[in-house]
């Protein structure tokens, strides 16, 4: 004898309701964007920036700093000093030597352009002693006993008279490049010279 299946649906007095599983909405994801520059860029621009710096510390260490005293201008190899102040010859060879300097020697060329151009510009009176002098008429010495050059020498039109009273030399605000005079040794300004320092 065949037996019947008989389904039957079952509810429980205070039961609770399927639990219901909140699941988060979906996240969006973000979007990716691609990198501007290469990820080693940062450090190639740092390696750059290292090597330059040690090429500096090697140039400098090479070379070395030339410097002047506060005050006192450069050129090439040299510092000098433009006085504010007037004294006599015997004076101003005492004021620069007091310096550590001598009353500038004149060598080359570019040197007399060079001073040239620091006398035109300064605010001060129109002759200015170099270091050149004659203790003798005629027989002209630098004071830091360098021989005189008559071909490297850059006088005034008609300088130097090469009389008695006027033993001592300036260079000449008002001239151009030939602007050397010679001139009695009164009060007048002074350009000394030292060897510009290296550290």
């Amino acid at each position: 004898m065949a037996s019947e299946i008989t389904y039957a649906e079952v509810k429980f007095k205070n039961a609770s309701p399927a639990a219901v599983v909140e699941v988060p909405p979906e996240t969006k994801k973000h979007e990716h964007h691609p990198q501007k520059y290469s990820p080693w860029l940062p450090w190639l621009i740092s390696l750059l920036l290292l090597l330059v710096c040690i090429a500096l510390i090697i140039a400098l260490l090479g070379r070395g700093w030339t410097c002047c005293p506060k005050g006192w201008k450069r050129f090439q190899g040299s510092c000098y000093y433009l006085s504010d102040d007037t004294m006599p010859w015997a004076d101003s060879v005492q004021n620069c030597t007091g310096m550590g300097s001598h009353l500038v020697v004149i060598n080359t060329k570019a040197e007399q352009v060079f001073l040239t151009e620091e006398v035109r510009h300064s605010a001060l009176g129109f002759n200015h002693y170099i270091g050149l002098s004659a203790p003798v008429v005629g027989q002209w010495q630098w004071a830091d006993r360098t021989p005189y050059n008559e071909t490297a020498a850059f006088w005034r039109s008609g300088e130097p008279t090469n009389v008695t009273v006027e033993k001592c030399v300036v260079i000449h605000k008002m001239s151009n490049i030939r602007n050397w005079n010679d001139i009695r040794c009164e009060h007048h300004y002074r350009i000394c010279e030292a060897a510009a320092v290296t550290v």
